[in-house]
């Protein structure tokens, strides 16, 4: 299991790195022990790249943000909107905090800890590259546990490697009763959008 999906313990060593999407140069604070602190990483990249939010979506979650590009950007193209970051890493928290205050939506942008978001929240849409390394087993129980707070007409926009069991985990969202579209392709990723289970 990669090192970022628990808290590291040793210094901090925080760096400042440039990403584009969305028509917009962005520089976050990242630091060593989080997940692709050298700059966005290729799956969120394609997620990006190919997808935006609705602008009128009022809640959102970014599922794993890591040190926060996803949520900022969501909450930037979304003024009236509140985004809910959440990771188990509390130093890509704080990166997520810093980096929301840096981009002016700190006021929208909540980075949680899994079990500090509220249950009852229910999300237009849901933006996430899972983290599949983590294993089958506790991917599906991740998926199981968030995927059933998305509002009604809501979307979950998920990006994973087509080397890493994208088209198995698309035949298993459809057999929990999901609808699971293949949105995009490329550079080795699918991006899926995944609406409400099936009543």
């Amino acid at each position: 299991m990669s090192h970022y999906f628990t808290t590291p313990e040793g210094p901090e060593r925080r760096r400042s790195v440039g990403v584009r999407f969305w028509e917009t140069d962005w520089t976050f604070t990242t630091a060593n022990g989080v997940f692709s602190a050298d700059g966005l990483d290729l799956g969120t990249a394609v997620l990006l790249r190919t997808h935006t939010p609705r602008p009128d979506a009022a809640r959102l979650l970014d599922l794993g943000c890591g040190y926060g590009p996803i949520a900022v950007g969501l909450a930037t193209a979304c003024p009236g909107a509140t985004v809910d970051a959440v990771d188990v890493n509390e130093r890509a928290l704080a990166l997520t905090r810093d980096n929301a205050d840096a981009h002016g939506v700190g006021g929208r942008v909540w980075a949680l800890l899994p079990a500090d978001a509220d249950p009852d929240a229910r999300y237009d849409e849901i933006w996430s590259n899972p983290p599949i390394r983590v294993g089958k087993a506790a991917l599906h129980e991740l998926l199981l546990t968030w995927l059933p707070r998305l509002a009604p007409g809501g979307v979950a926009r998920l990006v994973v490697g087509k080397n890493l069991g994208a088209d198995s985990l698309q035949r298993w969202l459809v057999e929990q009763g999901y609808a699971c579209a293949r949105t995009a392709s490329a550079k080795g990723f699918r991006v899926f959008e995944v609406t409400s289970a099936v009543a």
